[in-house]
């Protein structure tokens, strides 16, 4: 049995090439095997985002504080809120991140194959983000 406590959970800014706005991640676990599934707390204060990206084999949204949004390439703009669960199929463009005027924090659980879990895109622009 190996319990990391939660003090012990390695946390820091999101990359400004990943995310717009200011976000924090923590990883919660496989820290040791990054090769199987990856598990992270994030927290979007109002108005940040990630960029557009995609999951090899998918992602698990679990929300778990605030008032979030979520779209798809091509899709609807999504109102997501504490215990939603919001599942990006694998390949699916898409982002998620807090709405304007709430933070957002949402476990994301992704799989990982031939040492990928996320492909980095564009970042989503203020006009899409307010659509």
């Amino acid at each position: 049995m190996d319990i990391v406590r939660a003090d012990d959970h390695p946390k820091g800014p999101g990359p400004d090439d990943w995310f717009t706005g200011s976000v924090q991640v923590e990883m919660l676990f496989n820290r040791a095997d990054r090769d199987r599934v990856q598990g992270a707390n994030v927290t979007f204060e109002p108005g940040a985002r990630t960029a557009w990206h995609t999951h090899p084999l998918g992602q698990t949204l679990i929300v778990t504080a605030g008032l979030g949004r979520a779209q798809r390439w091509g899709g609807p703009i999504e109102e997501i809120r504490p215990g939603d669960i919001v599942w990006f199929p694998p390949g699916e463009k898409h982002w998620h991140g807090a709405a304007p005027g709430t933070a957002m924090t949402h476990t994301a659980i992704q799989e990982v194959r031939d040492g990928k879990a996320v492909d980095w895109m564009e970042k989503v622009s203020d006009a899409q983000y307010g659509a």
